[in-house]
């Protein structure tokens, strides 16, 4: 079949199984005398195996590791399980790291007052302000480390 068929059968975009051979992900395919790439239909299964892959967010260097185990019938299991287990880890500690933006955020638009005055700690923290509460308080936010602490006020200074 050719690329387009390729691409419809494993839902993989024509663009991206030119990408996948060029880097080596699946081998070169055999070409027609006018050019043209075709492919079997243990190309559409590799391909089809590279997209769940993708789709459980794995690197394409754990993608090309995984293909070689999964075609390897010598393989040991533990190799495999060793890949997955480090991607869980890289999930949690990008979760956290989620979490702790969306604190953070939360945090911020709740401190936030959203009505026409100009002052918006919102802006003041991505520009590395310090956000300022209660006219005699203030904070400065990083992550979910937030620590109040007491400034030399002017008077008449106010949120």
């Amino acid at each position: 079949m050719n690329i387009g068929q390729a691409a419809e059968r494993s839902g993989v975009s024509a663009k991206m199984i030119r990408y996948y051979e060029s880097i080596g992900l699946i081998p070169k395919t055999v070409r027609t005398e006018a050019g043209y790439r075709v492919y079997s239909d243990a190309d559409i299964h590799t391909l089809r195996f590279i997209r769940r892959a993708r789709d459980l967010g794995f690197s394409v260097e754990q993608i090309g590791e995984l293909v070689s185990l999964w075609q390897d019938r010598s393989r040991a299991s533990t190799d495999v399980k060793a890949i997955a287990l480090e991607h869980i880890q890289a999930l949690e500690r990008k979760i956290a790291e989620l979490r702790s933006m969306t604190e953070t955020l939360k945090h911020l638009a709740h401190t936030c007052h959203g009505d026409a005055r100009p002052d918006c700690p919102i802006l003041e923290e991505l520009a590395g302000a310090e956000v300022v509460h209660d006219c005699a308080k203030r904070e400065t936010v990083f992550g979910l480390a937030r620590t109040p602490h007491r400034t030399g006020s002017k008077a008449g200074q106010g949120s």
